[in-house]
C-alpha cells in the first residue's frame, strides 16, 4: 500500500479536529460542561486521546471554538436562508433571531459557554471559529448602515451576549420575546422581520442533528481513527 500524501493526511487531519468539535458540542449540551471530560470528548469523536491536546491547549478552549462554530454557522444558515436578501434591516433581524433562538434551544450549551468567557483564567479565547463570527457580525452591522463598524460591531456583540445571558440567568431569567422587542427597537427593526425565537425558523437551531455544521464525514478506509469511531457510535 502506498503512502498517503500530504493533502489526505491534512483532509484527515483536518476531519479529525471536525469531529471533536462536533463531540464537545453534544456532549456539553447533553450533561453540562463539568460532567464532560476531554476523554469522553474524544471516545464520542472515535479519536485517540492525545489527539485532543494536539488540536486543543485544554477542555474550556476545545469548548469555546466548538460553540463558536455552532453559532457562525446557525448565523451564516439563517442570514443565508431563502428567500435570500441584501436588506440590511431584514439580515439584522435574522442575526438576533439566531442567536437568541440558541439560547432557546441550547440553554445547557449556552450557558456553559457565558460561564466559560467569564473564567479569568481562559476568558475570551479567539480562534478561527470566533473570527467567522465576528465577519459575519461586522458584515451585518455594515449591510444595515454603520457609519463606524469597529465601534458598532462590539456593541452588536455585547447586546446579543447581553441578552443572551438575560435569558438563561437561572431564577431569573428574561422572557426572549421581551429581549427580541428591545433589541428590534434599538435597531430600529419592524417586529414582522426576521423569525422570532417562538416561531420556528425552517431548519432553524431546534434541529438535534448538527452534523451538517460539521465536516465529519471521510471514507473509512482512509480514516485512521475509523476502528475507534465505529466502536465508540455503536456504544
Amino acid at each position: 500500500m502506498s503512502p498517503r500524501s500530504a493533502s489526505v493526511n491534512e483532509e484527515l487531519r483536518r476531519r479529525s479536529k471536525e469531529r471533536l468539535l462536533h463531540a464537545a458540542v453534544e456532549l456539553v449540551g447533553e450533561r453540562g460542561y463539568e460532567a464532560t471530560t476531554l476523554g469522553d470528548i474524544a471516545d464520542r469523536a472515535g479519536s485517540a486521546r492525545g489527539l485532543v491536546s494536539y488540536y486543543f491547549p485544554g477542555k474550556r478552549q476545545l469548548v469555546q471554538s466548538a460553540v463558536h462554530r455552532l453559532m457562525h454557522r446557525t448565523l451564516e444558515e439563517a442570514l443565508e436562508r431563502e428567500p435570500r436578501t441584501a436588506e440590511g434591516p431584514e439580515r439584522m433581524a435574522r442575526a438576533i433571531d439566531a442567536i437568541l433562538g440558541l439560547a432557546r434551544d441550547r440553554p445547557v450549551l449556552m450557558r456553559q459557554h457565558m460561564a466559560g468567557l467569564l473564567q479569568v483564567e481562559v476568558g475570551f479565547v479567539p480562534c478561527p471559529e470566533q473570527r467567522r463570527l465576528a465577519q459575519l457580525l461586522r458584515d451585518t452591522v455594515t449591510r444595515h448602515g454603520s457609519q463606524d463598524v469597529d465601534r458598532d460591531y462590539p456593541m452588536l456583540r455585547a447586546q446579543l451576549m447581553g441578552a443572551v445571558f438575560a435569558a438563561l440567568m437561572p431564577g431569573a431569567p428574561m422572557p426572549l420575546s421581551q429581549l427580541r422587542t428591545e433589541l428590534f427597537e434599538r435597531y430600529r427593526l419592524a417586529r414582522e422581520l426576521g423569525v422570532p425565537p417562538d416561531a420556528g425558523a425552517p431548519g432553524g437551531t431546534c434541529d438535534t442533528d448538527l452534523s451538517r455544521f460539521f465536516a465529519t464525514g471521510v471514507p473509512a478506509a482512509e480514516d485512521p481513527a475509523g476502528p475507534a469511531r465505529r466502536q465508540a457510535q455503536s456504544k
